[in-house]
């Protein structure tokens, strides 16, 4: 089984694409990523560093070209430019789960 985590990376480690890569492989599960970078700890966000739309996209097509993802899972999307790019693309390749 594969699967997509579309998220934020997560500088401690706990959360975003970090946890979910984390919980994806104990499950068995190989793990892909579109990401975006956060600065945090335990304690909060303190940065976010958005990926722009169009490398988004080129994120997405590179996963659902190769190793097509029998689930999708969404974490931080931080603008409506990264959600329009997510809904096209999982409409473009009928992602499904």
């Amino acid at each position: 089984k594969t699967a997509l985590t579309i998220a934020g990376s997560d500088s401690s480690g706990g959360a975003g694409i970090q946890a979910d890569i984390k919980t994806m492989t104990a499950n068995g599960v190989y793990a892909t990523s579109a990401i975006s970078f956060t600065a945090q700890n335990t304690t909060g966000v303190y940065g976010i560093l958005e990926s722009t739309p169009e490398f988004l996209a080129n994120q997405l097509d590179c996963v659902f070209t190769d190793i097509f993802p029998d689930a999708v899972k969404t974490g931080m999307v931080s603008s409506t430019a990264l959600i329009a790019v997510i809904a096209d693309k999982l409409r473009q390749y009928k992602a499904r789960n």
